[in-house]
């Protein structure tokens, strides 16, 4: 039996973790609960679960992580205000089922210094998938990972065919079900360069030797090619419970919690490379990444603020990548990287972006 604690409980993740938790009552306990504001989801839950300890905010969720008895803590908290909760689930001893991929690439050695060998277990599909695959060989034998990307709402699209791109059709994803910030992450590919960071950061493979393939059908979540020429690919219909579960019972797999593919059916998976010209947030991603320092936090930092301004129809669909790029070129990074350096950094970031947005409008 494994104690769990769900940070993010109300938020599509949070929700399906707990859809996991329901369906194996032996196998799971819930024994804490975290959310961001729906505080009235939040005591439903609660009181579904029968669980007395909750929290209502990041400040108080880092709390809860200390003072409750768990084994496993699922951080689904959206944002890089996660981070505080990722170094306290850490340093309590805990395993951290990793959802929140923001507090990973913001707090970068900070969070790898924290962590034990193995301590972190990713949620995010692409990266339990590359998990899953690494487990076929040594971390010598790799050659290279392969991260899928669906393309999102916009696949073919030229830059220009995007420039009049609404809120509305940013969030009409071909695949999955997210909220508003991760949605639009995925249309503008700022969560593909997101999770290239990420990869880096878990399995301790050079950007060079990660690439990014887009997969429209979502099958097959991502890739390992070995030196012998193998690759091995963990192929599965798109549903986040089957990463969840890996997560929360790592390396343990969970009966019943997906639907296999059904291989009795036609079907056909196609594989194109990525339009870095129309998406560039990949590869400012990767530059993002070999910079290091709190670079990939001015690059988060900057993407929300931009992200909230589309939304709120201050900016265009291509300004986001657009005011990332000026943010992180005028970046100049702290002597050392410390939780105060990054806090800095990014209010930093944030305060550039948006004197950036107003001066655009």
């Amino acid at each position: 039996m494994r104690r769990i604690i769900v940070l993010g409980s109300t938020g599509s993740i949070g929700t399906q973790a707990l859809d996991v938790i329901r369906a194996n009552p032996r196998r799971f306990e819930l024994v804490g609960l975290a959310a961001g504001t729906n505080a009235e989801l939040l005591a439903e839950q609660a009181e579904q679960f029968r669980v007395a300890d909750t929290a209502l905010g990041a400040t108080d969720a880092e709390q809860l992580v200390r003072d409750v008895e768990a084994d496993v803590v699922l951080n689904a908290i959206t944002g890089s205000i996660g981070l505080g909760a990722t170094l306290a689930a850490l340093n309590a001893g805990r395993t951290l089922a990793l959802a929140n991929k923001e507090s990973l690439i913001v707090g970068g050695s900070l969070v790898q210094a924290a962590a034990a060998p193995g301590q972190i277990v990713p949620v995010d599909s692409e990266h339990s998938a590359l998990a899953q695959a690494l487990r076929s060989g040594t971390h010598d034998e790799v050659r290279r990972l392969v991260v899928t990307a669906s393309g999102g709402p916009f696949r073919g699209r030229s830059r220009s065919e995007m420039r009049d791109i609404t809120p509305q059709e940013a969030l009409a994803h071909p695949t999955w079900d997210m909220g508003r910030v991760v949605t639009t992450n995925s249309a503008t590919l700022v969560n593909k360069g997101l999770e290239v960071i990420e990869a880096h950061l878990l399995f301790d493979i050079d950007y060079d030797d990660i690439d990014v393939v887009v997969h429209p059908q979502s099958i097959v979540h991502s890739m390992v090619e070995f030196i012998d020429g193998s690759t091995i690919a963990q192929a599965s219909p798109p549903d986040m419970r089957l990463p969840i579960s890996l997560g929360l019972d790592w390396p343990n797999r969970v009966g019943g919690v997906g639907r296999p593919l059904d291989w009795t059916k036609a079907t056909s998976w196609t594989f194109e490379p990525l339009d870095e010209e129309a998406f560039p947030a990949v590869a400012l991603a990767k530059a993002v990444g070999r910079a290091g320092a709190t670079f990939p936090a001015v690059y988060n930092a900057a993407n929300e603020q931009a992200v909230d301004a589309f939304h709120e129809g201050r900016l265009s669909f291509l300004g986001i990548t657009d005011t990332i790029a000026r943010v992180v070129d005028a970046h100049e990074p702290p002597a050392a990287l410390t939780v105060e350096s990054l806090a800095e950094a990014e209010g930093w970031a944030r305060r550039k972006a948006d004197a950036l947005i107003a001066a655009s409008a």
